[in-house]
């Protein structure tokens, strides 16, 4: 007899330049006093180039064990869709602490439901077209463009985090 249990595949592991880093955040004795790994805006260019592929693994394996409708499937194009990433990095860190105990991996299924339905909420209609690899720019991005530039703001400041995410696009 075979298990039936044995096609689940495991979550995917961060990168170990990410697990390095949590270690030094969190010794006794640390130095360091960076950003929270899940902050993808303030993290370093070396630690968020290792984001990316990582949080692809992560995508795929969310739709892949828990995707069962079409409006639970994470659109291919999450990284053009600014909160998505923070939203799915937040859960990636959420998931891996909460299955050191039972208790917290079900709150952890009670955050993913949460996350599903603020995805729809943000995605709207346009997640329909995303999910089948057919991305349009942000509805809203004319009204979010009539916001005047801030007056001493650089050029890199002005991209904002929108920019950062559209780096991590590639």
């Amino acid at each position: 007899m075979t298990n039936p249990l044995a096609h689940f595949a495991p979550f995917p592991e961060p990168p170990a330049l990410i697990l390095e880093y949590i270690a030094a955040r969190s010794a006794e004795d640390s130095v360091v006093d960076g950003p929270a790994p899940w902050d993808l805006g303030a993290l370093s260019a070396e630690l968020i180039e290792t984001m990316p592929a990582w949080l692809d693994s992560v995508c795929r394996w969310l739709n892949w064990t828990y995707a069962w409708q079409p409006q639970d499937v994470i659109p291919p194009c999450w990284t053009k869709h600014e909160g998505l990433a923070y939203e799915i990095v937040a859960l990636a860190f959420a998931r891996t602490d909460a299955y050191a105990d039972a208790g917290s991996s079900v709150i952890w299924h009670e955050q993913y439901d949460r996350f599903l339905t603020r995805m729809n909420k943000a995605l709207g209609k346009a997640g329909d077209e995303c999910r089948v690899g057919r991305h349009e720019g942000r509805p809203a991005r004319f009204q979010l463009a009539a916001w005047p530039a801030p007056a001493q703001a650089d050029a890199a400041e002005q991209s904002g985090p929108a920019g950062r995410v559209e780096e991590m696009a590639g």
